[in-house]
């Protein structure tokens, strides 16, 4: 009894200050979103450049995402992170001696390398608990992802104050103060570890695997859109609702923040109804409101008997922000469901198949806002960003019903007629 006690309190010592250490990296790792803005208006950057720009450190934190996870498999999840963290510390501060574009994009990618802890920490926490629990854990860990949100906070106040350099030189101080703070109240147990026998390329094998594929594709839009949608929202309602800086990243933390502190809960719902129950209706939800986010500011003119009739047709600022709210709220969930899929499926290669995923949500992250800046300078209509995600939603909803939902149809009718 006092062995299991002494256990529970390393778990939750461990869950606790890991989800402190990954709220600190994504904070550091969105940190475009928010500085992003006053280096465009520096350099004079459009927006396929300040799409590039704001993705950059999402490559690195993705591609990185793969073999971190392998290594916490291999070497245990303690010291995986904390050198994670170490290594980004110098970058981070760098950041404010940069004066050109080329200085941002290269420092970003070594700045980026603290979006990989992500891949580190989910099979770390999730092994220092029961099977019937890991949703909860991994969900709880996963609500680090609200460091986008503070982001949102604590950046245009350092901004306002002392200028876009203040904020990495203070991030960096804050990745320090958690990086020993991690390393006082973490664990380490030797059983959390894959056997030795089992070869790097063996957990490679993972990749033609066409669940974990599928996995790859809804974690590519309940995390990847995520990501991306935290890195534009603040130039969005800039330039769409022509607001401050500081009122536009609180309004953007409103997304963020239910996007990234609820996915514990999305955890504990996910182990209570299925991980396939809860994934389904969030693509709903997020097709429902990427379909009304996607219409742009509209005035059409119709011919009336009394004469021309114009009308306009658009979000206003209130409703566009309770839709991004619900959407936030949507992908906290999916984000913590499709991993409760991998804790069902791979509970002995968690850490490889959470890096595979891991890095498939990440590239989503990166590419779309590339892909949302070029869609924008192409069409002029800022609401492409939401016509493109909801096409990405429409592909997932077709691949999970006719691989999940119409399989379960049809074996349900073959147990029917075998009873008859």
């Amino acid at each position: 009894m006092a062995s299991e006690l002494g256990n529970s309190k390393k778990a939750w010592s461990v869950l606790i200050v890991s989800t402190l250490a990954f709220t600190v990296c994504f904070m550091v790792w969105m940190m475009f979103g928010v500085i992003g803005i006053p280096i465009k208006k520096m350099l004079n950057l459009n927006a396929t450049e300040f799409g590039l720009l704001a993705a950059t450190p999402v490559l690195t934190g993705s591609l990185i995402r793969v073999p971190l996870g392998i290594w916490t498999d291999r070497y245990g999840g303690r010291i995986v992170m904390a050198i994670l963290m170490a290594t980004t510390i110098p970058a981070i501060w760098l950041m404010s001696y940069a004066t050109v574009y080329w200085h941002f994009l290269v420092i970003g990618l070594f700045v980026g390398l603290a979006g990989g802890s992500f891949s580190v920490g989910t099979p770390y926490v999730a092994r220092w608990f029961p099977k019937n629990r890991q949703g909860m854990a991994m969900g709880v860990y996963g609500a680090g992802n609200s460091g986008a949100a503070v982001n949102k906070f604590v950046a245009p106040v350092l901004l306002v104050a002392f200028g876009w350099a203040m904020v990495p030189q203070v991030y960096a101080v804050i990745m320090l103060g958690a990086l020993v703070l991690f390393w006082l109240f973490s664990h380490s147990d030797p059983t959390h570890l894959v056997p030795s026998h089992v070869k790097f390329s063996d957990q490679l094998k993972l990749l033609k695997d066409p669940k974990v594929i599928k996995y790859c594709q809804y974690y590519s839009i309940v995390f990847g859109g995520y990501v991306a949608l935290s890195l534009w929202m603040v130039q969005y309602y800039v330039g769409e609702f022509g607001l401050d800086i500081r009122v536009a990243a609180l309004l953007a933390a409103c997304f963020s923040l239910p996007g990234g502190a609820l996915r514990a809960f999305g955890g504990v719902l996910s182990d209570k109804y299925g991980a396939h129950s809860v994934t389904w209706w969030v693509m709903w939800v997020s097709w429902v409101c990427l379909f009304l986010l996607s219409y742009p500011q509209t005035d059409f003119t119709i011919l009336t008997v009394n004469g021309p009739a114009t009308f306009h047709i658009g979000l206003n600022v209130y409703t566009f922000t309770a839709l991004m709210f619900l959407l936030g709220i949507a992908w906290a969930f999916g984000k913590a469901s499709v991993f409760k899929y991998i804790s069902d499926d791979y509970g002995a290669n968690i850490g490889a198949v959470s890096g595979i995923v891991g890095l498939a949500g990440g590239l989503g992250g990166f590419v779309l806002p590339i892909i949302f800046g070029v869609l924008m300078d192409v069409t002029g209509i800022r609401s492409s960003a939401f016509m493109f995600m909801y096409g990405v939603v429409w592909v997932s909803l077709l691949w999970m019903y006719w691989t999940e939902v119409r399989r379960t149809e049809v074996m349900g009718k073959n147990a029917a007629g075998a009873l008859v």
